[in-house]
């Protein structure tokens, strides 16, 4: 009999990176994780909890990280190893285009038997190709599918009879002949009511499983342990270039409004992540989509929190709300992504940032006491040119000096990459917002994956700005950017050295891999890039700004193991309390 009903996996994003050597860039630079992707969704979460609340054991095994962690790691070794009725893979981001199908096929190589289950955005965009793939088994479409994944563990537990699968929403598979069948996308909960972001579920794993390394979400979790909690599923907006975007949802998840949580929920969901971690929360979605009503009782409750909590917001702020913010919790942080300093291409990407809006929101946050704001623009975008992007960045000095260099303030650029997101109107209708696209399956994203530098990877290029001009444009823009930041003292001297030698670097090497492209078979290309992969693998992790620098302080213990043990043995006792209520 199986130990596990599911394992949960989250693949590389190419599988085999730990043989190649490619140039990544800065795609990864303004999150978490490494150039291989290797943080798993928060969906992973919430299915875990979820099927484990109605009594099916889940692993969860973040291979990316194992992979990154352990480079003598034998990843068929371990696939081999497993021992699960069914396997769940994340294609939940497209960048894993190549990771998670070549995970399916390992699998199945070493598990013919046990089911392979397909979720996530992107899985649900591509999922008639992905049904028609032997090493996939099952597709789940839609942002929520704990319900249906729960029927359909139930139904491989009971001979995976067509009777049982026709009826499960949401549910693309094969019959027995092999054809595709497609079920309705009818799962499209109202609410988020019936989740729980519970992490100390993962902690619990860690205890029966005996393995910290299999579920870090990623490999520097434990010294930087940020953590989210969701406001919703679905969005209120409908930026162009975005694949959580209104339109996406409508088109192609068949939500046609957000599914928010309660706020009182979602306060709740933060003050159990304190007893554990004193790592930041990250608050998913911009709090007023739901209604100032919702904003206004979520930071009701969350008065008192002392951990760094992280908002976004989406449009323009006023004084008011912020100072609503201010009077819930003093150790706030706040990310805003205007995109561009250019009204003329906000407008292009139908971004709610208006006139001189990004400069008074960031006034009215600064003034009611936030800890920091990270100010986000990027490259690649519809209507954007070269100077335009150069622009933003003599716009981000020109506030530095209106705020007196305040070191609160910090601005950030990175491109749009490595690919448009698939369900984006971007996407959808490429020649309205200016784009070429060079993908457009599943598999030519795969192959994509597999060029030697990001400028190959790129899956598009604008009307206003080639391949060329958009790699460029993001390396000299950082530049201009790192030398502003010392300028104003929000970093030294050293570092900005650092940063400026690893900018040029890697523009050398982006030469020299143009030069390798312009003259040489792939084969060669891939023996001369391994001759420079200690050289490549500098410059990766970090290209256009330290990664650390959008850390938060989280002090010397940011993880409390003791505590985290305590709340799981809390939970314990009250399922067996409920379990076995005392007779009076």
């Amino acid at each position: 009999m199986p130990k596990n009903n599911l394992i949960l996996m989250h693949a590389p994003s190419v599988f085999d990176f730990r043989e190649r050597s490619t140039l990544w860039g800065p795609i990864s630079d303004l999150v978490p994780s490494k150039p291989v992707f290797e943080m798993y969704p928060i969906g992973f979460t919430t299915i875990a909890e979820y099927l484990e609340r109605h009594g099916h054991r889940v692993r969860i095994i973040n291979l990316a990280a194992r992979m990154l962690l352990d480079n003598d790691f034998d990843v068929d070794e371990f696939i081999g190893s497993l021992n699960t009725a069914s396997f769940g893979i994340d294609l939940h981001w497209l960048p894993h285009a190549h990771g998670s199908l070549e995970l399916a096929y390992r699998i199945k190589r070493e598990h013919p038997a046990a089911p392979v289950i397909f979720g996530g955005i992107s899985s649900s965009y591509f999922h008639e190709d992905l049904i028609t793939l032997p090493q996939v088994d099952y597709v789940l479409r839609g942002d929520s599918t704990e319900e249906p994944l729960r029927q359909l563990i139930e139904s491989i537990e009971t001979g995976e009879k067509p009777a049982d699968l026709q009826k499960i929403p949401n549910l693309t598979w094969k019959d027995k002949k092999g054809f595709p069948r497609i079920n309705p996308l009818s799962h499209v909960p109202d609410n988020l009511d019936y989740i729980s972001i519970d992490y100390s579920h993962s902690v619990k794993t860690v205890v029966r499983d005996l393995s910290l390394k299999n579920i870090l979400p990623f490999t520097n979790w434990l010294k930087y342990p940020i953590t989210a909690v969701l406001t919703c599923r679905g969005c209120t907006h409908n930026c162009a270039i975005c694949g959580g975007s209104s339109y996406t949802f409508r088109n192609f998840l068949g939500r046609e409004k957000p599914a928010f949580r309660n706020p009182e929920s979602l306060a709740r969901d933060i003050r159990r992540i304190s007893s554990f971690s004193r790592g930041p929360v990250f608050v998913v979605g911009d709090i007023r989509q739901a209604g100032m009503g919702y904003a206004k009782t979520f930071l009701n409750c969350l008065q008192g929190i002392k951990k760094p909590v992280i908002f976004e917001f989406f449009r323009p702020v006023d004084r008011q709300f912020m100072e609503m913010v201010a009077g819930s919790t003093r150790n706030f942080f706040v990310q805003l992504s205007p995109e561009s300093h250019d009204q003329n291409v906000r407008q292009y990407t139908n971004n709610p940032f208006v006139g001189n809006s990004i400069q008074t929101s960031i006034e009215h946050i600064l003034s009611v006491g936030c800890k920091r704001i990270d100010v986000f623009f990027m490259t690649g975008l519809p209507g954007q040119t070269y100077n335009s992007v150069l622009g933003s960045i003599e716009y981000s000095n020109q506030l530095m000096e209106y705020f007196d260099g305040d070191p609160r303030l910090i601005f950030y650029i990175s491109p749009l990459a490595p690919f448009l997101d698939p369900g984006s109107p971007a996407f959808e209708k490429p020649l309205k917002y200016g784009y070429k696209k060079f993908c457009h399956s599943l598999d030519d994203h795969r192959r994509a994956l597999l060029a030697p530098s990001w400028k190959y990877v790129l899956s598009y290029e604008t009307r206003w700005m080639s391949r060329n001009d958009i790699v460029s444009s993001t390396y000299q823009a950082a530049l201009l950017l790192n030398k502003n930041k010392l300028n104003f003292g929000h970093i030294k001297n050293e570092k900005a050295m650092l940063t400026e030698e690893r900018i040029h670097r890697a523009i050398e090497l982006m030469k020299y891999i143009d030069k390798l492209v312009a003259t040489e078979d792939p084969q060669v290309i891939n023996i001369m890039l391994s001759k420079l992969r200690p050289q490549i693998d500098e410059v990766n992790d970090s290209t256009v700004c330290e990664k650390e620098d959008l850390h938060l302080p989280v002090g010397r213990r940011p993880v409390r193991i003791m505590r985290s043990f305590g709340l799981v043995a809390g939970d314990s006792v009250k399922r067996l309390l409920r379990s076995n209520p005392v007779q009076s």
